[in-house]
């Protein structure tokens, strides 16, 4: 890209930032000589070096770092980041940057992704395959037009496009791209430039993106509270808190008896279609799941303290009769596959838990435990024989008033005590 000579005038978006370091780049450069934009591209190469790992997020580090290099005289118009993550729903994060707007767009990209024309046709596929730089001057049409992107950069108004690699720890290959409307595109100053401050820019991006990674597969494995829990140090066995919560456990009827007769796969959609009925209502009432054993899901609704019972308890009532309803839903659709319909229980407490790490000194779970969790676990026996779906306890039910009845007094294995358990009136 050219010089800009040290008489013309500020650019017309120049923002307070950009003056700054117009300011400064020019202060040191010697009179009657010119200024390369490549200065600005290294002066926010350098302050990625200093202040990027104090970003939080990768986008601040896109958004702080772009507007230095535009600050520095360089007319770029639209910078792409492309980062490969680990989730069960998203392949890939992509950073968006583009001239005008204050905020970075931040696009989660779904696994098939992967496999889609748009990717397969994608420079971004040979960057991760070990290209060291794709680079298309727009405005030369000897070049070669080989990637359909190509087009609408062009009809946008861009003159010239970088894509680089951004070498991630452990051998991941991520991408960022550089696109600019001058009328000359990059000089080869800007290119060097640009390469040196991706490089950098991959040492900032990398501990960012593994963080986000761990908080992402903790809060998926283990729950998002738990997950944070652990990701912010109790990560030794015994680490906890004691904690007041509702609680709530499901467990599908017949479920031994169906898998019995099921191949894996139909075990699978099966289990998988009742869990998808039943965690999002919990979910939408501010429940963590904490578990899933076998067709089994233990969830809590914790409270802040004692004010908050009744908020917790009745916030897990509803998720209870929500996520019932949502299996009559189920049930609709099976029906007109011809599938069997899904049954549940639906156990409902309240009381003190220890929640934290149990296991061996190297495999732990983050869990519940208490007689509180005894207890709703072994209520689920009644469930069946009462011919009841949503079962609570006594002390659960004093929170909900008047929304469950009493329904009988029984005894459980490994409960001392007989127990007055509840039910939905009628």
């Amino acid at each position: 890209m050219p010089t800009p000579d040290l008489e013309s005038p500020e650019p017309e978006s120049a923002t307070p930032l950009a003056a700054s370091f117009h300011a400064t780049s020019t202060r040191q450069t010697r009179p009657g000589k010119k200024t390369s934009v490549a200065a600005g591209i290294i002066a926010a190469r350098d302050w990625l070096l200093e202040h990027g790992p104090d970003q939080a997020t990768a986008d601040d580090v896109l958004r702080e770092a772009v507007g230095r290099i535009c600050a520095g005289g360089c007319l770029l118009s639209r910078v792409m980041v492309s980062i490969r993550t680990l989730h069960p729903q998203v392949a890939a994060i992509t950073y968006a940057w583009n001239a005008g707007q204050s905020d970075v767009e931040v696009t989660p990209r779904g696994h098939s992704v992967l496999s889609n024309d748009m990717y397969l046709a994608s420079p971004i596929r040979h960057i991760h395959s070990g290209e060291p730089m794709i680079r298309r001057r727009l405005v030369d049409r000897s070049q070669a037009d080989d990637f359909p992107i190509l087009d609408e950069l062009r009809s946008a108004g861009a003159t010239d496009y970088i894509v680089l690699p951004l070498k991630f720890s452990g051998n991941r290959i991520n991408a960022v791209s550089f696109t600019t409307r001058h009328p000359d595109g990059f000089d080869d100053d800007a290119v060097a430039a640009l390469q040196s401050f991706s490089r950098v820019l991959a040492l900032v991006l990398d501990p960012l993106e593994t963080r986000r990674i761990a908080r992402a597969l903790l809060g998926t494995y283990l729950g998002a509270d738990a997950g944070r829990r652990v990701l912010d140090g109790l990560v030794r066995r015994g680490d906890g808190v004691t904690i007041a919560a509702a609680l709530m456990f499901t467990d599908l009827r017949g479920f031994t008896a169906m898998s019995e007769t099921l191949s894996r796969e139909q075990v699978l959609d099966l289990l998988n279609s009742y869990f998808d009925a039943m965690a999002p209502a919990v979910q939408a009432q501010g429940g963590e799941i904490l578990k899933f054993v076998g067709d089994g899901m233990l969830a809590i609704f914790p409270m802040k303290d004692d004010l908050d019972r009744d908020r917790a308890c009745r916030s897990a009532l509803v998720a209870a009769k929500d996520g019932s309803a949502a299996i009559d839903a189920l049930n609709v659709e099976r029906a007109k596959d011809g599938l069997s319909p899904l049954d549940v229980g639906i156990t409902l407490h309240s009381g003190s838990v220890s929640y934290g790490n149990i296991g061996t000194a190297d495999r732990l779970d983050f869990t519940v435990i208490g007689p509180a969790v005894n207890l709703v676990s072994r209520m689920q026996s009644l469930c069946e024989p009462l011919g009841r779906r949503i079962i609570a306890s006594r002390r659960f039910a004093s929170a909900c008033h008047s929304d469950l009845v009493p329904i009988g007094r029984h005894r459980f294995k490994g409960i001392a005590d007989e127990q007055q358990v509840y039910g939905l009136p009628g």
